[in-house]
């Protein structure tokens, strides 16, 4: 049975009839990188990345280098839809994130911070306790999770170097 509340509802000028809520299944899955929904996802990145950065600004790998680099990679799902990814690679004394996108529709609820958990969570499960990640001043809500979620900026690491547009972070797991 449904409750009426204030609004427009049928015999009653006023009141609308309350629909029951139904909560969303999330779920964060490994998935290989060829995985289609991984594919997918990794498109939608790569079209939002191609809009804020220059070519020689971009340093995200394509799935083949993905692949190569042995990333582990997961999809987040949203009531069984493919609506975000993410991945890490193993370093020598740290991880990395990689490719951390969600979907326009999907942002603002959260599902950002879930995936970085998520692979934090595997990243720890396999020995590592440090995540290190790469990311660019046009990316302000990206720089504005990775803050909230505890991470700090640092130089330049690994292969990368200060181009004036790459943000550099980490954290301790």
């Amino acid at each position: 049975m449904t409750k009426a509340t204030e609004g427009d509802g049928p015999g009653r000028p006023g009141l609308r009839e309350r629909r029951p809520f139904r909560a969303m299944t999330l779920e964060i899955l490994a998935r290989p990188v060829d995985h289609p929904d991984a594919l997918a996802m990794i498109a939608g990145s790569e079209t939002e990345l191609a809009s804020l950065y220059k070519p020689e600004h971009r340093n995200a790998l394509d799935p083949q280098e993905l692949i190569d680099a042995g990333v582990t990679f997961v999809v987040c799902y949203c009531d069984g839809a493919p609506i975000g990814c993410g991945g890490y690679a193993p370093f020598d004394g740290f991880a990395e994130l990689k490719r951390i996108y969600v979907a326009d529709a999907a942002r603002g609820a959260g599902i950002g911070a879930a995936i970085v958990h998520n692979l934090e969570g595997r990243a720890r499960a396999t020995g590592y306790a440090l995540m290190r990640l790469e990311t660019g001043e046009a990316s302000p809500d990206a720089l504005a999770l990775y803050a909230k979620l505890g991470y700090a900026r640092i130089g330049p690491f690994g292969h990368y170097v200060d181009n004036g547009s790459s943000v550099f972070m980490e954290r301790a797991l």
